[in-house]
């Protein structure tokens, strides 16, 4: 987090000019400010990859993923909710994750990813009411969600439940189960989920082997962030 006379030491301008240039980035909403401190928000991706080296928390739960990749023998993600998109900051897995074309910044819709749906279910619900009116959702699969309705019961299930989790909603065969990152201020900044096989596993199964995994991780990160 800078200030714009930190930004400006840095940069070599005035501080008036690095303040006018943060504010500029606010408003196309690549920094967010707190009136005192600037920030990246993930929409920086698009202009770079320089936010990598210097987001905090992807850096946090890399160590993390790998756990959860190890354990469950999936994919593990960190991802982060910008508009309507969920975005990809840190992941960990084999390269099944590259065929999938998660890789770092990838972006897919909120509607069909376990992290964006458990990110949506921590905003309030009218916000999601406002997100969810007249959005068409593209079908990627047979199984994609294609209704209003169907998207806004799945969000208030995770709302409930504390984690979502979808199947077949991107692609075929494979599930995704996912559970909200929060600080210790109750900040929601963002979400840890796995890609896994379907295979011969029930939905149950799945949730009572992956879970426990995942909500480890969630605690612990809470008592770092």
């Amino acid at each position: 987090r800078l200030t714009p006379s930190t930004a400006a030491r840095r940069t070599g301008i005035t501080r008036t000019a690095a303040r006018r240039y943060l504010l500029t980035l606010e408003h196309l909403g690549y920094v967010q400010t707190d009136g005192t401190h600037f920030w990246l928000t993930p929409r920086i991706l698009r202009l770079g990859w320089s936010y990598f080296d210097s987001a905090k928390v992807p850096r946090a739960v890399q160590p993390f993923l790998q756990r959860i990749s190890m354990e469950l023998g999936g994919s593990a993600f960190f991802a982060v909710l910008d508009e309507d998109e969920v975005v990809f900051v840190a992941r960990n897995g084999n390269g099944r994750v590259q065929s999938l074309g998660f890789v770092l910044g990838a972006r897919i819709a909120a509607n069909l990813a376990s992290a964006g749906i458990v990110l949506l279910a921590c905003r309030p619900p009218e916000e999601v009411d406002r997100w969810l009116e007249g959005r068409k959702f593209v079908p990627y699969t047979p199984h994609s969600m294609t209704n209003e309705d169907d998207v806004r019961a799945v969000i208030n299930a995770a709302r409930g439940n504390g984690y979502c989790i979808l199947e077949q909603q991107l692609e075929q065969g494979r599930r995704g189960i996912a559970v909200p990152v929060r600080t210790r201020a109750g900040e929601v900044v963002g979400a840890i989920s796995v890609s896994l096989p379907i295979g011969n596993e029930t939905t149950q199964q799945a949730l009572s082997r992956t879970l426990p995994v995942l909500r480890e991780a969630e605690h612990a990160l809470l008592a770092l962030l």
